[in-house]
């Protein structure tokens, strides 16, 4: 099918309409296939293009991309004709469209101007050195032509220059040669051209200038900057900057030459230069400026000339360079004041792009030996900015945030960095400045407005991050600090600005009272007060939900911090907050004033105030009591009613509400430590009754997964908390959890049995012996159920079981047990070892593999030796030896993984085990049978065995690496 003959498959073309059926799109791409792939065939494409033959954007667009894939995959085998073919196919494309009253589709300019640009990386070096002479000869001023040739232009600069694409050394290579050539040969030209098309079109077609704005911009950073940064240029960049349709463009241009990296004294001069320049055209002028977008882009042109000057005065400083560092210091106090303007401006955006320099500049202030008048002067602006900029607006939606207020709460992230910045530079300038605004406020909270009053409480919080206090105490050390925080605190805690109805203010207040509770172990009188905010409609019962479940959460902390400064108040509060610890029933219409999670906070809280208070014994036996029998009660009545219910939501519901109860209970233990201990505190039997309450529900036939994860993890908390208390439990609690059980379910419950077992040890190995193989069987039985190929979750679930389960015979053999898995019985006990060859062997898992030679390893030690378990000598050089040898000689062994190298490492050890337990027995079988199997060398047969026998084990774990690395060459 060569080019004379310029018949398409039209059927074929039809399917390339987006609306066309599923057969025809099948054919089209088919089509597209064979075109790419033939030698030839991909001509008729070319002519189609360079005739102009069909008008359907979509087959146009097929033809560039048949083009495409030819220079981009095949341009190396294409005949010196056909790749003549190309070039002129490109350049009468072109041609066509200067005549054309309408320009192409933008995709369709777009997809030609990458061909274009990919012949260009092609050829240019060696075929088509005047590409671009060829191009602007053709195109002149056309404008449609004109608009390909930038376009091209971008897409040269996206396969040659742009740094967020990867490139091979080889590319890279090769786009430095093109740069270089460009350089010499035609940059000059480009330049000029760009000069033109400014110039002509900047009244009559405003995107076309845009476009080659933009175009200056990309190519300024490689390219000589004298070529842009002249008058003429400059000037036409600066009449551009008056012109509605092209300033913001030209902005960004300007921010591009600004940008250039150059030297110091260089590019302090062009800094200053352009300054001059945009100030006497009256750009400074920011406060008549309307156009907030132009603003914007203004902004960060000049947050980059003032980035450009820091970075050039550092590097003076860096050289010493005297006069031009004060020269360079100057240029840049002298943009202080357009920043400050830019920086308070009330549109964010406009401030949000100089904040940059902002920090940048207080950093230069930061350096110097000693500040002026006027530098200390700019610090104080620089604050009162960032204290009304931090304001919220009556814009603000609290109550729904959407997408303009988390980009404000981003900003006030910047502020914040600049405030800490502030802080280092001057901390007693901040403290002061802060204290006035918040003593002003705070005077006057009941008639201020809500962001005044937030605005004013966020800053004394803010001073907790900004001034440096090891572990929150702000209290001690400094007293000039001190004694301005703690006038501050006792402001916020006296003045009655808890009371102000705004969210925004209520959570400031609890947000502020915590991160500086360390005042109230100077000031304990102020407890009270607060603990009443914490706990009436200012908190916990304030209107808005989202206030409730912070504040739960504050309160945990002030709790956990000031519990021994509240033994007078434990048994009001928990009076008080006795409704907030009611477990919301499933039926419950009302939503309750807490989330379940919520609740958490609050358990945990009672818990702290109840162990920690100075009760005797028995009372706090009876508070625990009191706090934990009515979940009891609640959990026996749903558990009745849960098998009864036949409605799949009503059982979900109820499953939810006894897994919050378990949760619950187990929260309240977090509050005992080593020092109060359950024990100590009287506590056992509450949480016996809790346990025996709770059980049960292992047993339940519906929602299983729900109760039995809820039950576990209260388990793992007993452990801890009741000791061996929890041990008559285990056995029953350990059989309903086996029955009928999933993976996942499985995976969960052997931490609990490897919890057990390190902790218990010998106390518990009659139930291990008992629970070992139903545990064993039951993990069998789950990883031998089929699964289909490509379920992925299937397949991950088996292999965390296979994990689990290799770590539970870890931990038994670990824990100095040897009888547990001793008398599982001959049989039994050779079926486990098998699995752990196999997990070491076969699965390409180092995770678990590592694990498995871990426990061979220990197994040797066990029974390897003379009075070890009879058979197991035999045993080694059969299966275990062969296991070091073969798992890292499989092809998915990869040793350059890190994970995998230190499974390597315990085969070292395993094989440094056999050699300690068995001696020269070991050495001989390893040189007279096992390795001639492997048709190891004589020679490395007898090194490997050398090594074997050195005292450290390390020269044998580098020895083995290399062994297997040249094994598998």
């Amino acid at each position: 099918m060569a080019c004379q003959s310029a018949v398409m498959d039209e059927q074929a073309l039809l399917g390339l309409n987006p609306n066309a059926d599923a057969r025809y799109r099948q054919r089209a791409m088919a089509y597209f296939e064979q075109l790419k792939e033939s030698q030839d065939a991909w001509e008729v494409c070319a002519e189609a293009l360079a005739k102009g033959i069909y008008s359907d954007d979509h087959v146009k667009f097929f033809c560039f991309q048949v083009l495409e894939h030819q220079i981009k995959f095949r341009h190396a085998g294409l005949s010196a004709a056909q790749q003549q073919l190309i070039r002129e196919t490109l350049m009468k494309w072109l041609q066509v469209q200067l005549m054309n009253a309408q320009p192409e589709k933008p995709f369709i300019r777009n997809k030609a101007a990458q061909v274009l640009a990919l012949t260009f990386v092609m050829e240019y070096l060696t075929l088509w050195p005047k590409f671009f002479f060829d191009i602007l000869s053709l195109v002149g001023l056309n404008p449609h032509g004109v608009d390909v040739y930038l376009r091209t232009l971008m897409a040269i600069d996206a396969e040659v220059v742009d740094r967020d694409i990867l490139h091979s050394p080889e590319e890279t290579r090769r786009n430095t040669l093109i740069k270089d050539s460009m350089r010499e040969q035609c940059i000059p030209s480009l330049v000029e051209s760009w000069f033109q098309i400014l110039q002509t079109y900047q009244l009559t077609h405003p995107e076309l200038t845009c476009q080659c704005l933009e175009v200056v911009g990309a190519y300024v950073s490689w390219i000589d900057l004298n070529l842009i940064a002249n008058d003429r240029f400059v000037n036409v960049l600066l009449s551009q900057m008056s012109v509605e349709e092209l300033r913001e463009e030209a902005c960004d241009c300007l921010f591009e030459i600004v940008n250039k990296g150059m030297d110091p004294v260089d590019k302090t001069k062009l800094v200053e230069s352009l300054c001059q320049v945009l100030q006497s055209a009256g750009f400074f002028n920011v406060d008549q400026e309307e156009d907030v977008d132009f603003l914007a882009k203004f902004s960060r042109l000049v947050n980059g000339m003032g980035q450009s000057l820091v970075l050039s005065w550092t590097k003076l400083v860096k050289a010493g360079n005297v006069k031009e560092v004060a020269e360079t210091l100057q240029a840049v106090e002298a943009k202080v004041p357009l920043m400050l303007q830019l920086l308070v401006h009330e549109d964010d955006d406009i401030s949000a792009n100089i904040v940059g320099f902002c920090y940048e500049y207080l950093h230069v202030l930061k350096q110097l030996p000693q500040l002026t008048d006027q530098q200390k002067a700019n610090i104080e602006a620089v604050m009162l900015a960032v204290m009304k900029k931090l304001t919220y607006n009556d814009e603000y939606n609290f109550e729904n945030e959407g997408e303009d207020e988390a980009m404000f709460v981003e900003y006030r992230k910047q502020l914040k960095m600049l405030l800490d910045r502030l802080a280092q530079v001057s901390p007693e300038l901040l403290l002061e400045a802060v204290r006035r605004v918040f003593n002003n406020t705070m005077q006057v909270w009941q008639t201020a407005a809500f962001m005044e009053v937030e605005v004013a409480i966020r800053l004394l919080y803010m001073l907790g991050e900004a001034l440096p206090a090891s572990h929150g105490a702000h209290f001690s050390g400094d007293t000039a600090k001190t004694s301005a925080l703690q006038d501050m605190m006792q402001t916020l805690v006296s003045c009655g600005v808890s009371s102000y109805q705004h969210t925004s203010v209520s959570l400031e207040f609890f947000e502020t009272v915590v991160r500086y509770d360390k005042f109230f172990i100077v000031e304990p009188q102020h407890i009270p007060n607060v603990l009443m905010a914490f706990l009436d409609q200012r908190g916990l019962r304030h209107n808005s939900p989202k206030v409730r479940s912070r504040v739960a959460y504050l309160f945990s902390r002030f709790i956990k911090t000031l519990h021994k400064h509240m033994n007078a108040f434990v048994e009001d509060i928990l009076t008080r907050i006795q409704d907030l610890l009611e477990l919301a029933p499933p039926e419950n219409g009302f939503p309750a004033l807490l989330t379940s999670d919520d609740q958490l906070f609050m358990f945990e809280s009672a818990g702290v105030l109840i162990v920690n208070g100075e009760s005797p014994v028995e009372r706090k036996q009876a508070l625990m009591r009191s706090l934990l029998a009515p979940l009891m009660d609640a959990f026996r009545l749903l558990l009745n009613k849960l098998p009864l219910e036949t409605d799949e939501e009503r059982q979900v519901a109820i499953a939810d509400c006894l897994s919050h109860a378990v949760g619950f209970a187990s929260r309240t233990s977090k509050a005992f430590s080593n020092k109060q201990t359950v024990k100590q505190c009287g506590c056992t039997e509450v949480y016996r009754d809790c346990l025996q309450t709770f059980l049960p529900a292992l047993s339940c036939p519906v929602q299983r997964g729900v109760l039995r994860s809820s039950v576990r993890s209260f388990l793992h908390r007993m452990i801890i908390c009741l000791e061996e208390e929890v041990l008559p439990f285990v056995p029953a609690a350990s059989e309903h959890m086996l029955k009928d059980c999933e993976a996942k379910d499985l995976q969960e419950f052997i931490p609990l049995i490897s919890q057990i077992t390190a902790k218990f040890k010998r106390q518990v190995s009659p139930f291990l012996q008992q629970v070992f193989m139903p545990l064993v069987l039951a993990i069998f039985e789950v990883l031998a159920r089929p699964a289909e190929d490509n379920d992925q979750a299937a397949a991950l679930e088996k292999q965390m079981l296979r994990r689990s389960y290799f770590s539970f015979i870890q931990a038994i053999t670990g824990s100095g047990m040897n009888e547990v898995m001793a008398n599982q019985g001959a049989e039994n006990i050779e079926r486990v070892v098998f699995t752990i060859i196999q997990g070491a062997v076969d699965f390409p898992d180092p995770v678990a593999q590592k694990t498995c030679f871990i426990i061979l390893s220990k197994l040797v030690e066990l029974w390897g030796g003379k009075d070890g378990m009879v058979g197991f000598p035999d045993f080694i050089y059969k299966h275990i030896v062969p296991a070091c040898f073969l798992a890292p000689l499989k092809p998915t062994f990869d040793l350059s993984d890190a994970q995998t190298v230190l499974t390597l490492s315990e085969c070292a050890v395993t094989l440094k085990m056999i050699h300690l337990k068995r001696g020269p027995e070991f050495i001989q079988f390893l040189q007279q049978e096992y390795l001639p199997s492997l048709q190891v060398t004589p020679e490395i047969s007898q090194e490997l065995c050398q090594v074997l026998q050195q005292p450290d084990v390390k020269v044998l774990k580098n020895y083995i690496k290399a062994f297997f690395q040249r094994a598998k060459l």
